[in-house]
């Protein structure tokens, strides 16, 4: 159900595109969809480089920072992973790294300027392709644009688009790039198997998915893993050990651990490899900490294998590819019917729009009682519970 007022629409001529974050696959099909479905609604199209670098720092686009989505520009490309427009998870518009003269770092607010840079090219609206970070700058954008239409000025039509692997964004039952990311993650822990059943192993893998364990529940379950280890359940390794062992004294003489990258020790902290100026923090590290603790636990030979960045890469799966289409077409129909400051999402069997503000408000975490954690405790999954 629709749950946004809407008013009359008012005339787009011009609209951007801009992806944000980390990339996932099925960009390339929502910027085909949003390109084609606006210009069959004879509005013009252009793609910001690189998140909005392209209109905050143009002087280092030779070719210019905003480049024209024509038809053929987007010809063949949704099979394609990645975004052939850029995208950055650096230059937050609301808190831009600036550098002092004496070499320390300071964040300013950005957002009137930017505001100012799609004015002088004309932009009516802009479709935001992100995460929780990318989306919460757009809504940010939104409520400066309303503020300075109060005043006067022209105001910014914004509509996001729900993108990240780690499917972790509120009232959208899934992102695209998810699919992708769960498919290769099974593919990957399947390979394992043979090499764990091989030497007699315990095989730990370390998948991405910041603060939720969607990625690490839905690719451990599918692919028949012994023990999942996600942020939603602190874990103890001790329960995992004893799973490992009474798998060997049945004769099972080999495990697969899965474990998120942003899971948690029940008496320790999440795993951080760093931070950057104007950056979230990096997760990383905990397979190596849990693979060599098991290795102390058990006494068995234990390996670690970090899916990282390969899980964003590659053509996306066909699911990914229509959801991709599905929301860029819905955004444009969505502009098209007077919609303002909201995000795209999936409701099977259609989609819907929901404010900015409450699709950001807070993150998508796996519920301990939903299904597929109950049908993963039926099967005797250890979830590294005391």
């Amino acid at each position: 159900m629709d749950q946004t007022p809407r008013s009359p629409a008012p005339s787009i001529s011009r609209i951007a595109v801009s992806t944000g974050g980390g990339d996932a696959p099925g960009l390339n099909a929502v910027i085909r969809a949003v390109t084609l479905a606006a210009r069959n609604r004879d509005w013009d199209v252009v793609g910001i480089r690189d998140g909005f670098y392209g209109l905050l720092a143009p002087d280092e686009y030779p070719d210019g920072g905003v480049i024209d989505l024509s038809r053929e520009a987007v010809r063949g490309i949704v099979h394609q992973g990645g975004t052939i427009i850029g995208t950055t998870n650096r230059g937050n518009p609301t808190a831009y790294p600036v550098q002092r003269a004496d070499g320390t770092w300071d964040e300013i607010d950005r957002s009137e300027e930017l505001l100012d840079r799609f004015d002088d090219h004309g932009i009516d609206a802009l479709v935001s392709i992100g995460g929780d970070g990318s989306l919460g700058i757009a809504h940010h954008l939104h409520q400066v644009s309303l503020e300075r239409a109060a005043r006067g000025g022209r105001h910014l039509r914004v509509i996001g688009v729900p993108k990240t692997i780690d499917n972790d964004l509120e009232h959208t039952t899934s992102t695209f790039g998810f699919d992708t990311a769960v498919d290769f993650a099974s593919d990957c822990v399947d390979r394992l198997f043979s090499t764990a059943t091989s030497h007699g192993r315990v095989m730990v893998v370390e998948v991405m998915g910041r603060y939720a364990g969607w990625i690490a529940l839905n690719a451990g379950m599918s692919s028949g893993a012994h023990a999942i280890l996600i942020p939603e359940v602190p874990y103890a390794l001790e329960p995992v050990a004893e799973m490992i062992a009474e798998r060997d004294r049945s004769d099972s003489k080999f495990s697969i651990v899965v474990v998120a990258e942003g899971a948690v020790p029940i008496d320790g902290e999440r795993s951080i490899i760093g931070q950057s100026v104007g950056q979230a923090e990096r997760l990383g590290g905990v397979g190596e900490k849990v693979a060599a603790r098991l290795g102390e636990l058990t006494g068995k030979e234990t390996r670690t294998v970090v899916l990282g960045h390969l899980l964003r890469g590659g053509s996306p799966t066909s699911f990914d590819r229509i959801l991709g289409l599905r929301f860029g077409a819905a955004a444009v129909r969505a502009l098209e019917t007077g919609h303002d400051g909201v995000m795209v999402a999936l409701a099977p069997p259609t989609v819907q729009y929901v404010p900015l503000a409450d699709a950001t408000h807070r993150q998508k975490l796996v519920p301990l009682d939903c299904d597929t954690m109950l049908t993963a405790r039926d099967l005797g999954i250890c979830f590294g519970e005391r």
